[in-house]
């Protein structure tokens, strides 16, 4: 299986439209940034779901999510699977959404196929549909699986940009998004809804977002009506989709054809400190750009000198800048590059600022070196 696709050239932006599993096949091995697969949710519906008005309920009843069986999906899924994990790059990640009736079974085959999984992440519905027939609680959500390729890989996750999409908080796993409605829910010649499960744009930007960057290639090998695409394309992605119904595909084209990227400038997000290189304070000590001696103070007025190991002595304690700092404040820890200034041409400077000068000379010397 290692050996399929290997030549072949990437069909970036472009939608196949085969079946998945084949089209995957064709794909060059470890050509992926990231797969974001919406597969078929396997409801094993027996009958018409009627409304209390007794208007029918448009469900997902499509001939692409009926299966003769869970063995039969099971092996579906196991080689859609096994197929993603093969074009994915050692960096690469998966994103698998499903409801109750599949992720489950999903979840342990991806597990099975040496996938490591990374969080579960549950897309809480703020306008869920009601249980119409009152038997059962309203279901008002669905489980996203994020894993790497395997234990111990890489993998791409801007914490920071996450943080700041929530107000300065860490991102957690409940994300409350609505469904899709309105204008952003395609319709058919008809009038009717284009496809069953369309998800939210918001949704697809929170992902690629939080675990691609700018130029990533982003796979999604049940393309449906194009979100990821349409999504991938205004972030600045690269983006595959393969789509076996000629009906969603030449929807998803025109939709897509339509988006605007966004403007190059904007697409930058928030670098996660996790990702710059180590400079230790002492290293500022050894470039000569403190002295030792030198004195430290703090906007609070606290005072210490500079040693010649990298170490600060101020008043009765001595130590490293954090340890020093949260002895004068009195508090279990404290972030000692930004706590500490040093004057400069008389005016007051953070220390982290030489950090960061050290660092983009690290980077500088990587680039060329």
């Amino acid at each position: 299986m290692a050996g399929k696709g290997n030549g072949a050239a990437l069909p970036l932006d472009r939608i196949l439209e085969e079946d998945c599993i084949a089209a995957m096949q064709g794909l060059p091995a470890g050509s992926v940034d990231l797969v974001f697969a919406d597969p078929p949710y396997n409801l094993q519906l027996k009958g018409a779901l009627h409304r209390p008005d007794n208007s029918l309920v448009d469900a997902v009843d499509d001939a692409w999510d009926r299966f003769d069986g869970f063995a039969a999906y099971d092996a579906f899924t196991r080689a859609w699977l096994a197929e993603a994990r093969r074009v994915l790059k050692p960096t690469g990640a998966l994103w698998v959404i499903g409801s109750y009736h599949n992720i489950f079974r999903v979840g342990a085959a991806l597990q099975d196929a040496g996938f490591w999984i990374l969080n579960d992440v549950i897309w809480r519905k703020a306008n869920p549909m009601p249980n119409f027939r009152g038997k059962r609680f309203t279901n008002a959500h669905e489980t996203l699986i994020w894993a790497s390729r395997s234990e111990g890989a890489k993998y791409t996750f801007n914490y920071d940009a996450l943080k700041a999409l929530n107000e300065g908080l860490q991102m957690r796993s409940d994300w409350v998004i609505p469904l899709c409605t309105g204008a952003e829910r395609l319709k058919d010649e008809d009038g009717q809804k284009a496809h069953p499960t369309q998800k939210p744009t918001a949704l697809l930007h929170r992902v690629l977002v939080g675990c691609t960057n700018p130029g990533d290639v982003v796979l999604d090998p049940f393309f449906g009506t194009g979100t990821t695409g349409a999504v991938a394309k205004a972030l600045g992605r690269r983006w595959i989709g393969i789509e076996r119904e000629p009906a969603y595909a030449r929807l998803a084209a025109q939709r897509i054809a339509a988006v605007v990227p966004f403007e190059t400038a904007a697409l930058a997000v928030s670098g996660s400190k996790r990702a710059e290189p180590r400079v230790a304070f002492g290293q500022l000590v050894e470039r000569g750009l403190l002295r030792p001696g030198e004195v430290l103070f703090s906007p609070r007025g606290a005072t210490a000198r500079v040693r010649a190991d990298g170490t600060l002595a101020g008043g009765d304690v001595t130590g490293s800048i954090h340890q020093v700092g949260a002895h004068y404040e009195r508090a279990p820890s404290c972030n000692g590059w930004t706590y500490w200034h040093f004057r400069r041409d008389g005016a007051s400077v953070p220390i982290d600022w030489l950090r960061q000068q050290v660092r983009a000379e690290m980077e500088a010397g990587g680039a060329t070196g």
